[in-house]
């Protein structure tokens, strides 16, 4: 199949050079020259702007948004839905939220342009192991791009799922990302607990290593922090300052909607924005008020 791929970044590189191995034919576009270059290099064919989609002989044109998301994504669909014609396909990998999905499906609607959104879950590693992807939208388009999901997943897996109407994939993602902050909190947390038992002297990146066969929580994720481990046993060369992306922020905004608790997915949230704060006043407050009331000693800052 033919497949414009706009975002040419990790992910979006990623895919493309996935979907080449299969023999789709890939046009990509990306403002970052570096990035289109690289990928031209893989066998697809560049175009100089979102206007040059115009010129391409493809009916239906299928457009995939690999983007993150926020601003550029909704720029980038404000424009697709200026250049394609009825028929044509946008499909956003991205991590959209849902709500703006829905709303971009029915704007597309309008205009008789098709909308799907695909949660792509893989990282970096998606090109090498596949892409576990969970896609809303038309049942119908959908069938009509299977060919795509088929190249991108695992050959062993279902990881291709049609998951159901416009903002459910991209739904099933964001809880998704929602679980993953909490399964990672829990292993940094248990991990420190490791390091900081002293007395026992502990090879962490042995007892982590030994975690990946059988055991109860042998994970991708556990594999992953292994490897960093034998290669950096303090992992002096990380920062303790934890950025978040979104997911788990929409993800405890929905536990509040539906009144569903999700206390380790909010736990793991505001441990990472406790870990961009230098000194936070809020500690501060605690050391003054316990002075005051029980005359405890204090730190000075």
């Amino acid at each position: 199949m033919n497949i414009i791929i706009v975002g040419l970044g990790k992910m979006g590189g990623n895919i493309a050079k996935k979907l080449l191995k299969d023999n789709h034919n890939i046009i990509g576009f990306d403002s970052d020259k570096n990035q289109c270059n690289n990928i031209k290099k893989y066998g697809a064919k560049i175009i100089d702007s979102l206007e040059d989609i115009n010129s391409l002989d493809l009916s239906p044109k299928i457009v995939w948004m690999m983007l993150p998301a926020g601003k550029i994504t909704q720029k980038t669909f404000t424009k697709l839905l200026s250049i394609l014609s009825p028929e044509d396909i946008i499909i956003d990998g991205g991590n959209s939220n849902y709500k703006l999905t829905r709303e971009r499906f029915s704007e597309a609607k309008i205009r008789n342009i098709h909308f799907v959104d695909c949660g792509t879950s893989g990282g970096i590693w998606g090109l090498k192991n596949g892409y576990c992807l969970t896609i809303g939208g038309e049942k119908n388009i959908y069938e009509k791009l299977r060919p795509i999901f088929n190249s991108l997943t695992p050959k062993n897996s279902n990881g291709n799922l049609y998951v159901g109407k416009s903002g459910s994939g991209h739904y099933v993602k964001m809880i998704h990302n929602g679980i993953e902050y909490g399964m990672m909190q829990a292993i940094a947390e248990g991990i420190e607990l490791l390091k900081t038992k002293s007395e026992y002297k502990l090879d962490i990146s042995e007892i982590v290593d030994n975690w990946k066969e059988g055991s109860v929580i042998k994970s991708w994720l556990i594999d992953l922090i292994s490897d960093e481990l034998n290669n950096d046993k303090n992992l002096d060369n990380f920062s303790s300052n934890v950025d978040d992306s979104g997911e788990g922020r929409w993800t405890i905004e929905e536990s509040i909607e539906l009144g569903v608790p999700t206390p380790v997915i909010t736990a793991a949230l505001f441990a990472r924005f406790r870990s961009r704060q230098a000194n936070p006043i809020s500690s501060k407050v605690l050391s003054a008020m316990r002075k005051g009331f029980g005359g405890h000693e204090v730190k000075n800052g």
